[in-house]
């Protein structure tokens, strides 16, 4: 599959950087060659920046254990942070006069971090709204150094907060961006610096209210930024460069041959982020494939290896039938069951209002034709939780037989098999439950989509790992097939 071919000398890329790719001075050294190799090539380029790996997760850590009362952190992760970003000021700033004017900003933004959190600590609570603003600053403190670091090599930057760019609602610590007056603003603010030959390095993860309130966009959010950014400027692609060589056909844990697979649909990277593959979530590339640009995932350790092309649905041409096995543990199956229930109009309704209720997610739901037994997958540390609630709800159905047990079983895993081409081939399911019957494997419950761009399987915990080194000897056999 080839994917769209455009003039890089007029279109504009967008690479967003993560955590572990600016994590270190070494890190950081990849990250700035490879956009000084790109620049050349491309009209401009827009770099989105996460934190240094682990600093987010420190400002929210210490902004709950401040409000719980322990002082002590506040003044131990300032030095922290003072300590990792000087780390990497001092290794990639020759220049002591640009060296001291960053640092300068850094200790703003850290004696920033020190305020909010007295304040909590004072206070004894941290809202949505402080959180947000303590967890943007490592976003920040990252874009200046970057920034500092391309202009050392005689590359044009300017940092831009990316809250003067994506405009959200108030809803704090997981924003919905108002993509229209985002749009707007990206296009007013990044445009005219690429036309002058800068390069704007922008703080992912982050956005501000319409009264210029900091947010930040939740999970994923640098992707989502960077796909904002993709999306409404437009941006002939976006790349975003993480620590692994693109999604891969299975957990490298699990699976020793796990290969990089070359092209997924938009479809099919719903499918593998749902259940448990640690790739892109769906939500934070909407944008860019709904606009038909294509997306790239690659390594900022390996630059020259090609990684992952994500497309939109509408562009895909179906490549092997089974692309990748992911897998999911630590889960419980909660069974319904009775004869009682044949025919009763709303039993599932009850069932998954009480689950909700409980605040549990249900990756899995199955039920008999016959109606006489719904079941479901729950969290394993959540599974008497729910039971108690359903047995609340069915009280009376319990009494009076209708129902005749609430059930959760053992752990158990689900195993799901993905690749858009599963639709268009006959007698893959009688593929997938020959091997699993083969290696010994007993499948306890199945789920599939209308759409059939995954089967999923519930197994025990015993047997998961072994069928998912199972099944993902069917994406081995269909790749020598092709060949």
């Amino acid at each position: 599959m080839e994917k769209k071919k455009i003039n890089k000398a007029e279109q504009i890329l967008v690479m967003k950087f993560g955590g572990t790719s600016v994590g270190s001075p070494e890190a950081m050294q990849s990250v700035l060659d490879i956009i000084a190799k790109e620049q050349p090539v491309w009209k401009g380029i827009v770099p989105v920046v996460s934190a240094l790996n682990g600093v987010t997760n420190l400002l929210l850590d210490s902004a709950q254990k401040a409000a719980s009362g322990e002082r002590f952190v506040i003044d131990a992760n300032a030095k922290e942070l003072h300590n990792r970003h000087q780390v990497m000021l001092d290794k990639l700033i020759e220049s002591d006069v640009e060296k001291r004017k960053v640092g300068w900003e850094i200790n703003q933004l850290i004696g920033e971090f020190t305020n909010l959190v007295e304040a909590m600590y004072i206070l004894g609570e941290a809202s949505p709204r402080g959180i947000d603003a303590v967890g943007s600053l490592g976003e920040r403190m990252c874009a200046r150094i970057l920034t500092a670091a391309l202009n050392e090599r005689k590359i044009k930057a300017t940092a831009i907060d990316s809250t003067q760019l994506i405009v959200t609602d108030a809803r704090f610590t997981s924003a919905n961006p108002d993509e229209t007056a985002s749009k707007k603003k990206i296009k007013t603010t990044l445009l005219p610096l690429i036309e002058k030959g800068f390069i704007p390095v922008v703080t992912g993860f982050i956005g501000a209210t319409p009264d210029g309130v900091v947010t930040t966009l939740g999970r994923g959010g640098s992707d989502f930024s960077a796909a904002l950014l993709g999306a409404a400027l437009p941006a002939g692609e976006v790349w975003i460069w993480t620590d692994v060589n693109g999604v891969m056909t299975a957990d490298p844990r699990l699976v020793q041959d796990a290969q990089t697979i070359e092209h997924l649909s938009y479809r099919e990277v719903s499918e593998l982020a749902y259940f448990g593959a640690k790739v892109l979530h769906p939500k934070t590339i909407r944008p860019v494939i709904e606009n038909n640009i294509p997306l790239r995932v690659c390594n900022t350790f390996a630059p020259t290896v090609s990684g992952t092309w994500v497309v939109s649905d509408k562009s895909y041409i179906t490549e092997g039938i089974v692309k990748a096995v992911t897998a999911i543990s630590d889960l419980s199956l909660v069974t319904v069951e009775g004869t009682g229930m044949l025919g009763v109009p709303g039993v599932a309704a009850r069932t998954f209002e009480a689950v909700a209720k409980t605040k549990t997610s249900v990756p899995l739901i199955s039920q008999a034709s016959s109606e006489q037994s719904i079941c479901f997958t729950v969290p394993i540390e959540a599974a008497e939780r729910v039971q108690r609630a359903l047995e609340v709800t069915f009280a009376g159905e319990i009494q009076r037989r209708d129902i005749d047990k609430i059930s959760i079983s053992p752990a158990i895993g689900i195993v799901s098999v993905v690749g858009a081409g599963m639709r268009y081939t006959p007698g893959v399911a009688g593929r997938i439950f020959t091997a699993l019957g083969d290696a010994k494997v007993n499948v306890i419950a199945i789920a599939q989509g209308s759409s059939e761009v995954s089967i999923s399987l519930v197994v025990t915990q015993a047997d998961l790992k072994r069928a998912v080194k199972t099944l993902h000897e069917l994406i081995q056999q269909d790749q020598g097939g092709s060949k």
